[in-house]
This record gives structure tokens, sequence and C-alpha cells, in this order.
């Protein structure tokens, strides 16, 4: 009877009992989720990017891409996208579930306070976006192509056609161009997103007893909210940066992020950092959302098969 009930037993349970899969669990399953996300929310990141780009407001950007483009220009840059979460948050998750069990095991299993959950954030983005600069500039350059004039577009054909192109024409370390605005978004975006949705959750679950997708649904919600507030100011400065082409001369718009920075806030004010906030925040919020849940799912589905 054992032998037949050990027999019946799903062949992952051996992996599950490793010590690499426990390492490595959490990067996997927020890579996962983070791909999963992304492929639905991929149209609206594509219009955020163009409202930033001087392109129009939602509705006007939404009907010239079907106009002139169709459906599929709504998915441009959807492999760059999702080489970015490959990397990128399979570093964050990954590492701040990790660095979150660590402070937790040395607080004695008890909750940690906001302050040092928000410490675990910022670096967890850090760490996230030095891994996924690269891919992120891809994305970035993918999505802007055709906003540029003809005899400007570089008309990469996928991610990694841009990558090897970037490499090629400007050198391994252009990859990292706009990498500096790129940490600190990822820092700011890590902070509100992470260390507001544990709290949010101690706080609906705990104190007031909310169901399972009640307290899922409400925090990923706050988490939204505060990733787009405290990220936005950041990331428009590095699509600024990252999409920027020089003049006649060889002579870029801005010497760096700083000096981006600095320009707009003469030009147009603090508020000129949060162009587009709406449709941002349309945009993070879901995707935190989606991120949750499809990282839920895909524990639920490792614990029925034992891993």
């Amino acid at each position: 009877m054992a032998d037949a009930k050990q027999q019946q037993q799903p062949p992952q349970t051996a992996l599950a009992a490793s010590g690499v899969w426990k390492t490595v669990k959490p990067f996997v399953n927020g890579g996962a989720s983070g791909m999963l996300a992304t492929c639905v929310i991929q149209p609206i990141d594509m219009v955020k990017v163009k409202i930033q780009l001087g392109e129009g407001s939602a509705t006007s950007v939404t009907k010239k891409m079907l106009a002139n483009e169709g459906v599929g220009s709504f998915y441009k840059g959807l492999s760059a996208g999702l080489l970015r979460q490959a990397t990128y948050t399979t570093a964050r998750l990954g590492s701040f579930r990790v660095l979150t069990n660590k402070a937790v095991e040395a607080n004695e299993g008890k909750p940690l306070p906001l302050v040092q959950k928000a410490a675990i954030g910022l670096t967890a983005g850090a760490i996230g976006a030095c891994f996924g600069s690269p891919a992120d500039l891809a994305l970035i350059r993918m999505q802007a192509d055709s906003t540029l004039p003809a005899a400007q577009r570089r008309h990469y054909k996928n991610a990694f056609h841009a990558l090897y192109r970037i490499i090629a024409d400007e050198g391994v370390l252009a990859l990292w161009k706009g990498a500096g605005p790129t940490v600190a978004r990822a820092m700011s975006l890590n902070m509100g997103m992470l260390a507001s949705y544990d709290q949010s959750v101690e706080v609906l679950r705990d104190k007031l007893g909310a169901g399972e997708l009640s307290t899922m649904l409400g925090a990923s919600a706050v988490s939204g909210f505060f990733a787009s507030a405290c990220s936005l100011p950041f990331d428009y400065v590095k699509t600024q940066v990252q999409k920027m082409q020089p003049d006649a001369t060889g002579k870029y718009p801005y010497t760096g992020s700083l000096d981006c920075a600095m320009k707009t806030l003469k030009s147009g004010g603090p508020f000129k950092f949060y162009t587009g906030f709406p449709v941002y925040c349309v945009r993070i919020a879901p995707h935190v959302m989606m991120t949750w849940i499809f990282l839920n799912q895909i524990q639920k589905v490792e614990k029925r098969v034992g891993l």
C-alpha cells in the first residue's frame, strides 16, 4: 500500500524537496506572473508611451493607431515587454520575497513594520532594474519607433534584434542608457507597490476580516495607486532619455537624466512629470492586480502538484 501511494505522488515532489527549487521558486513564480500580466496589459502600455511622447490624448492615440496600423500596433514591442518581465520582474519579485522571508525570520515570525517593507521594496526594485534595464530600453525604442520621422526609425524586428543592434551601433554600455532613472523608477515603484500591498493585506485580512478575493483585489488596487504616484515622474524622465535622438549636429536634447528633469520642470512645471497619469495608473493598477492574481494561481497549482 505504501509503495502504491508513493507511486501516485506527482514526480515534482522530488524537485520540491531539492534546495535548488526552493531557491529559484520565488524568482520563477515572479517572472511567470509578470509575463502573463504583460500579455494582457501591453495595449494600454503602448498608448501610455505614445501619450508621454506627445501624440495626444488616450482617445486620439487609440483612434490613430487603429486607423493607421491596425490592432497589431497595440502589441508592438511585446517581445521586449516579455523579456523585460523575464528579467526585471523575476529579479524584483523573487528578491523581495527572499529578503522579506529572511527579515521575518529575523523578526521571530512577527509582521514587519511598514518602514522595513519599504526598504526591502526599494532594494528589490534596484536589483530588478539592473537586470531589466536592457530589455526596458529595447521596449521603449520599439514602442516609440512609429513616432519618429521615417528616416530616423530603427525598424527593430524583435527584442533580441533590438539588443543586437544597440550593441553593434552604440556599444554594450548603451544597453544601460537611462539606467539611472530606470533604477530610480523601479525603486520608487516597488516601494509603493510591494510595501503597500503587504501592508494592505495585513489590514484587510487580519484586522478587517476580508475574504481572500476581496483582500487580493483591495490590496492590489491600493498598491497600484501608490506604485503609479511614486514612479510616474521617474518613468517620464526615463522615457524621454531613452527615446532621444541626436540632431543634425550630433547633439542630444538632454545631457542626462538630471538635465532632462530640470528642463522639464522649467518648461512645464511639476505637473509635466504626471503627463498621462490616468492612463499610467490604469495601466499600472491592473498589471499589479493581475500579477498578484496570476502569482496566487501559480502557487495554488504548484501546491496541487506537490511543488
